[in-house]
């Protein structure tokens, strides 16, 4: 009842202001129209004295203006508590017409006051007249349409823009990126403070939302302008790593010890340097070995990755960890490298068990294999020992058994002595086979600069679902406090469950604190609109009648970020959330923006970049190339190697009493 008092007060209170503004254009006319009026009898001596007291005080009537804008005032005021029918024909191009051609006609027609014909005055006091009510037709139709202004945003996009972080909170370890957003009908600036990267990142879109330009790249930037050393996954060779190489160039004062720049590629090993992912002096024990292995093989065998636990999953993998631990004990690890591993596989079965059970290290492991052969079950031992062969053999390559034979640098690359930015380059029509040695060189980086004391460091996986990083969620889980940041770039989480598993998926997507999401569709938009939770948003409902209209507002809590939004953001715009610290509240985590990137200056700095310099000539004495020759004479090596290994160890054992019944075991 208040509430309809109130009202009814109000309505009221226009309608007076109404009235008064009526009352002032008259007396405007009587005023600037008096001899008019006194011709006709039609004045009286009371309303001069009125009218020639509010022009000493007031001066309203000292400027036809004056009192024509005092109305004009009262008129608008009084419009703004207008109740009306609705009426769907009102648009905004009548309301123009209306209001345009009353303000010329009300304001514009003083020239007939000097008119010396009767017929002025009857003309101007039409055209004022018309003009007034042209005014007020405007302002009618116009507070009936502002009255309903929820009914223009059909996408409801102001009840779903909200206000966001607009200060830079900057430390040694932050990614800022500066964002413009929508509220409030205005476009604001805005930061999104990435402050404690160490809770891993994930940046989400479909191919071409931005997300490698607007993100990963100005971590890339960020981190190296910070100091830390670093690991890229650079899928498509060399776009990630020329940034990388080139700030490095810019921005090696901001190390204590200057780092190393390496890359491994294998497409053309003048740009490579060499390095031993199996490197013995790092293995410390047998599960090192069976970690390699399954890294391999699981990269080789991505549907593995489903079926981890299952005896043809298990066995091949127990097989190669074997010979790899074998490598890494024989002549303390002087052949313990992938392609000597590869090599051995691949010698006869009989010489192969006959080697590795003369040691009583690998006796146990081998069970399986031995079981079957002192069993006759022939089938069963080819069919485990093909599970490795045939996807292993896919692998042997020349160039990739000259990149991982050699020993240019080591994986530990945040060694505060030795720090490092290594880039990994794939090609995306070799995957299939440089994935399994890349993943390799993951999985020994993983446990590498996992560890207390070390340098901060920053690993950046871009286009993550082709690579399989095996330990990766562990990494996200405990790597924090040892200061190693981890930025993951992928398309949705569907991609991620279909070569991760659903399992090791939902960790990886749990366990990170900042999350980027470009275009996204599916069940991934559904699950990052969830994410981001509700707020309360205005509904309106109306309903025209013929004589009325009625008007509903309500509230109801809703998504934020609905999935349909995720699912049509624009090219560079990006939702998400961030994680703070405990020094570094950040009240609005979430964001829903366009990162702002300085195309120009971006543009201006590639045209000054340097291409990544060869590492080797392979040039002979005379200037001629000889890479063909030097890669396929290290390739002949290994092979050699591998024959002189079994050769040796046959007549080792044959000569040691205690292990000839090893011997002719068929």
């Amino acid at each position: 009842m208040q509430g309809e008092d109130d009202l009814g007060g109000l309505a009221k209170i226009m309608a007076l202001m109404r009235a008064v503004s009526i009352l002032v254009v008259l007396m405007h006319l009587y005023w600037f129209c008096y001899d008019f009026f006194e011709e006709r009898g039609w004045t009286l001596q009371i309303i001069n004295t009125i009218l020639h007291n509010f022009n000493r005080t007031a001066g309203l009537f000292s400027h036809t203006i004056y009192s024509k804008l005092f109305a004009t005032l009262l008129l608008g005021l009084s419009c703004l508590g207008t109740k009306g029918v609705k009426n769907e024909k009102i648009t905004w191009k009548k309301i123009n017409t209306a209001l345009i051609s009353g303000v010329l006609i009300f304001y514009f027609n003083t020239y007939q006051l000097n008119l010396s014909s009767k017929a002025s005055a009857y003309l101007y006091i039409f055209s004022t007249g018309l003009g007034y009510i042209l005014l007020m037709l405007a302002g009618v139709w116009m507070s009936r349409l502002l009255k309903n202004n929820l009914m223009d945003d059909v996408f409801n996009s102001e009840n779903e823009s909200f206000q966001q972080e607009t200060k830079l909170l900057h430390n040694e370890y932050s990614v800022n990126l500066p964002t413009k957003f929508y509220y409030h009908g205005h476009w604001h600036q805005g930061w999104i403070n990435v402050v404690n990267p160490f809770r891993a990142t994930i940046v989400l879109g479909t191919p071409g939302s931005g997300k490698s330009y607007a993100v990963v790249n100005n971590y890339i930037r960020q981190h190296i302008e910070k100091g830390f050393s670093m690991y890229i996954y650079d899928f498509k060779f060399d776009d990630l790593s020329t940034i990388a190489y080139n700030h490095l160039l810019k921005h090696s004062d901001a190390y204590k010890v200057k780092p190393k720049f390496y890359v491994i590629n294998f497409d053309d090993p003048r740009r490579s340097h060499r390095c031993n992912p199996l490197n013995p002096v790092f293995m410390t024990d047998i599960s090192d070995a069976y970690e390699a292995a399954y890294t391999i093989m699981l990269n080789l065998n991505r549907s593995w990755i489903q079926k981890q636990g299952d005896f043809f999953v298990e066995s091949p993998i127990i097989l190669l960890a074997a010979i790899i631990w074998f490598l890494k004990i024989y002549e303390s690890g002087k052949y313990c490298t992938f392609p000597h591993a590869i090599e051995l596989l691949n010698k006869k079965y009989e010489d192969v068990f006959t080697i590795l059970t003369s040691y009583s290290e690998l006796e146990n492991y081998l069970s399986p294999f031995m079981d079957a052969w002192q069993g006759g079950a022939q089938d069963q031992l080819q069919g485990q020992i093909a599970s490795a062969k045939i996807p292993l053999s896919r692998m042997i390559s020349p160039q990739l058994y000259w990149v991982m034979t050699g020993d240019d640098f080591s994986l530990d690359i945040n060694n505060p002595k030795e720090p490092k930015i290594l880039c990994v380059g794939n090609n995306p029509d070799r995957q299939n086979i440089y994935s399994a040695a890349l993943g390799l060189y993951n999985s020994r980086i993983v446990k590498l600069i996992n560890k207390k004391g070390q340098l901060k460091s920053s690993v950046i996986i871009d286009e993550l679902p082709t690579i399989y990083f095996r330990g990766l969620d562990n990494l996200i889980a405990t790597a924090r406090s040892n200061k190693v940041s981890v930025c993951l770039g992928f398309q949705d989480f569907s991609q991620l469950t279909r070569d991760y598993g659903d399992k090791e998926s939902k960790v990886i997507q749990n366990t990170v604190g900042n999350i980027f999401s470009g275009q996204v569709v599916g069940e991934t938009a559904k699950a990052l609109s969830e994410r981001f939770g509700k707020v309360l948003q205005k509904r309106q409902s109306i309903s025209i009648n013929r004589n009325d209209t009625s008007t509903s507002i309500s509230t109801q809590l809703d998504s934020l970020i609905p999935a349909s939004k995720i699912s049509t953001l624009t090219q560079g715009f990006f939702v998400g959330a961030v994680a703070d610290n405990f020094d570094e509240r950040i009240e609005q985590k979430i964001f829903h923006s366009e990162i702002v990137v300085d195309a120009e200056k971006l543009s201006a700095e590639e045209k000054h970049y340097q291409n990544i310099p060869a590492i080797r000539s392979f040039k002979d004495e005379y200037g001629n190339d000889c890479m063909r020759n030097e890669i396929d004479i290290n390739y002949r090596n290994v092979k050699t190697d591998i024959l002189e290994i079994v050769k040796n160890e046959m007549e080792r054992i044959a000569n040691d009493p205690d292990l000839q019944h090893l011997i002719n075991k068929d």
